[in-house]
């Protein structure tokens, strides 16, 4: 069977177990015609880059499919007639990932601490004491002298 990843976007107007039951519903739909989901996640919703039927956000969700062409075309057609989905995209790919995403792995990384830790960054020198804006204002006035 061919493996694939598949990507959908339904509007921000329905709640995250809406989407839950979407997501369960083409699974099944997958299952009844020989395939099988290795992995669903939940991205959340996220800001769309340009407006989608009115939308500026979308909740995404990802599946890794293992599923011959015939299921993966039969949950195309029933996601196209969904209104609640805005859009979706499927990719035949060589092996699927393991473990969680790029999406998820960057939501990970985000979350470790506040926004200015950097930690060590021990290839910069020391920059030495900071000026006051008093030392910089009494070093023009003895230019202008």
């Amino acid at each position: 069977m061919a493996l694939y990843e598949h990507v959908f976007l339904a509007r921000q107007d329905v709640t995250a177990q809406q989407v839950e039951a979407m997501t369960e519903t083409y699974k099944a739909v997958i299952e009844a015609n020989g395939g099988a989901v290795a992995k669903v996640e939940y991205w959340g919703v996220k800001t769309l880059a340009y407006r989608i039927k009115k939308n500026r956000k979308a909740h995404y969700a990802l599946f890794n499919l293992s599923a011959p062409p015939a299921a993966v075309a039969e949950m195309e057609r029933q996601m196209a007639i969904n209104e609640d989905i805005l859009r979706f995209m499927t990719i035949k790919v060589e092996e699927l990932e393991e473990g969680p995403s790029a999406m998820l792995q960057r939501r990970d990384r985000d979350d470790r601490g506040e926004r200015g830790d950097r930690g060590d960054r021990g290839d910069r020198g020391d920059r030495g004491p900071r000026r006051s804006r008093d030392d910089d204002a009494s070093e023009g006035n003895e230019e202008d002298n």
